[in-house]
């Protein structure tokens, strides 16, 4: 997909505005980092507003066999519960990975204003790389995008994350052959 000029990465901002994303990405890495002690992907987010966060998560959707247990929706859940309304006028969420279709419609509904994101998701990236939901003018709402925050940390975080676990699981099968040739 053609890159959307409507897209802002992170280097064209101005610097003060850099710092203020750069700052809120951190704690969603924060957040990531809690998600891979659990074995999880390693994908956090928090949503932000008046300066504030209001909701934050991370993946849990091995721990809570839950599909829809991503790090966006469940902070989309609490920043809607500690509002006490769906609408999220004003909010940003930062996450460290592009949202996927299913966040981006949770992020539409709940009518997030901006969108900053780490790193790029080439299989499901649904803020740019694959398509863009959150800007598309045929539905309802329309959020801003920034992208490429601290996207080499957050993309080498989970490049490192299956790399380990590719790793685990050709062990384990290292060692299911070791005993089944044991066994015979």
């Amino acid at each position: 997909m053609p890159k959307d000029s409507s897209i802002q990465h992170i280097e064209e901002l101005p610097h003060s505005q850099k710092k203020i994303h750069e700052h809120w990405m951190e704690k969603a890495l924060l957040l990531a980092d809690q998600a891979e002690q659990l074995g999880e992907v390693p994908i956090g987010a928090v949503v932000v507003y008046q300066d504030a966060i209001i909701g934050e998560g991370y993946n849990l959707r091995e721990t809570q066999h839950c599909a829809l247990a991503h790090a966006e929706m469940i902070a989309i859940d609490e920043a809607n519960k500690y509002l006490h309304a769906w609408r999220l006028d004003g909010a940003t969420l930062y996450v460290t990975l592009e949202p996927c279709p299913m966040c981006a419609g949770a992020i539409i509904n709940s009518r997030i204003q901006t969108v900053v994101y780490g790193a790029k998701d080439p299989k499901a990236g649904s803020a740019g790389t694959l398509m863009n939901l959150l800007m598309d003018e045929r539905l309802n709402h329309q959020s801003q995008i920034i992208e490429g925050v601290y996207a080499e940390t957050c993309g080498e975080k989970l490049t490192q994350f299956f790399r380990k676990l590719r790793k685990e699981r050709k062990n384990k099968k290292v060692i299911h052959k070791t005993v089944d040739n044991l066994e015979n």
